[in-house]
């Protein structure tokens, strides 16, 4: 009897370390997320991010963003992709358009390691909006609403950020609902 409720015992606290480490990191795109691995290593596992990591091979990024960092990636889905006008991910994916695909690309990547409460704190330290500037050199206009944060990019359109602080070993990743183009 005491040793079936020690086993019942030890089985809950199993069951909750799990959890526990579960909860630490959101899993994307049906794939577990680790803080111990970077972002191509985490990013080759969503099924949500397979149009982005072909972009990423395409446009000669992968050991960019396997490098040491920090990043923030806000890595847009594949049906963020697939909202672009018929042909555009083909298009962009051809070799003779590396520089513009690269261009797109690095305009979802910061410099830093900007977890969603920094960015929140800097959105209401700027008075409800802040800019973010890539490191392809884009202008990102991010807002919070409702505890939501918003990156409208350089034509005005609007991407929500639909799973945060997706800690990496190299930084963190966001994912969001629109691919951000920069001004072209």
């Amino acid at each position: 009897m005491i040793k079936s409720v020690l086993r019942g015992f030890a089985l809950a606290a199993a069951m909750s370390a799990v959890a526990f480490a579960a909860a630490k990191n959101p899993t994307v795109g049906g794939a577990a997320m680790f803080d111990s691995k970077n972002i191509i290593e985490n990013a080759v596992n969503s099924k949500d991010h397979t149009t982005l990591v072909a972009a990423v091979k395409a446009a000669g990024l992968v050991s960019t963003l396997e490098g040491k960092g920090p990043f923030t990636v806000f890595a847009p889905t594949n049906e963020a992709f697939a909202a672009l006008p018929k042909g555009t991910v083909d298009t962009l994916l051809k070799p003779e358009n590396k520089a513009t695909l690269t261009k797109v690309l690095t305009c979802h990547v910061v410099a830093a390691d900007a977890m969603a409460k920094t960015v929140a704190k800097m959105i209401k330290d700027d008075g409800g909006e802040h800019d973010i500037k890539t490191v392809g050199g884009c202008v990102l206009k991010a807002k919070e609403n409702m505890g939501k944060i918003t990156l409208t990019d350089e034509n005005g359109d609007v991407s929500h950020v639909t799973i945060a602080d997706v800690k990496q070993s190299n930084g963190v990743i966001h994912v969001v609902d629109k691919v951000l183009l920069p001004k072209m």
